[in-house]
């Protein structure tokens, strides 16, 4: 069975700018791709589940959604980092486009995405893990039996005692976070894939 990282997309990824709803407003945080690019290296899936309630709530659409998903993975390619797909949930209870409000099981804190992921890559989950900036995006991964890293700045470490019971670790950005689960998994460094191997994932 294969072994994953499920990454939230805003605030772990990019940064969270609040409903991200054109292309221009992406921006990238500090070593991401090389963060990325590790898991790519050392055989994880990667792979986005992210939460896009302003479908819902009529900010944005669908479309827009998978235009930004798509300038995500084009912009890591060119770094040599790759993702193998993103999952969203465009829905919430209180929307006010009717098609989509609803009380879903995709929405995080419910596992739904993670769990269809792990259906379609055929993921182990007990060796798999969730690295998210939310308690939702712990909450998810724990519902699910993976290992959870929660990423927190400086001035958020409240977060710590909140989500302790739940988390397994907590790192102040993706690459902390990776190297701390690439060294629990065995991989002391990065090793590099034959080029076959490391070839370019369909998002969508």
């Amino acid at each position: 069975m294969e072994r994953a990282v499920f990454l939230d997309r805003d605030g772990v990824i990019i940064e969270d700018v609040g409903y991200l709803n054109e292309c221009g407003r992406i921006k990238f945080l500090p070593r991401a791709s090389e963060a990325i690019k590790l898991l790519n290296e050392n055989g994880f899936k990667v792979i986005v589940v992210t939460n896009q309630s302003g479908v819902a709530r009529g900010y944005f659409t669908e479309e827009t959604v998978k235009e930004i998903n798509r300038n995500i993975c084009e912009s890591l390619a060119k770094q040599g980092a790759f993702i193998d797909k993103i999952y969203y949930c465009p829905h919430h209870v209180d929307g006010t486009v009717s098609e989509y409000v609803k009380d879903c099981h995709c929405r995080k804190p419910s596992p739904g995405m993670i769990e269809e992921a792990t259906r379609e890559f055929g993921i182990d989950v007990e060796s798999s893990f969730v690295v998210g900036d939310k308690i939702c995006d712990i909450e998810a991964g724990h519902r699910v039996g993976c290992k959870t890293i929660l990423l927190v700045s400086d001035s958020c470490l409240d977060k710590q005692r909140e989500i302790a019971p739940l988390t397994d670790y907590i790192a102040r950005n993706l690459y902390e976070a990776v190297k701390w689960l690439l060294k629990l998994s065995g991989h002391e460094s990065a090793r590099t894939l034959s080029p076959e191997t490391n070839r370019s994932r369909n998002c969508f």
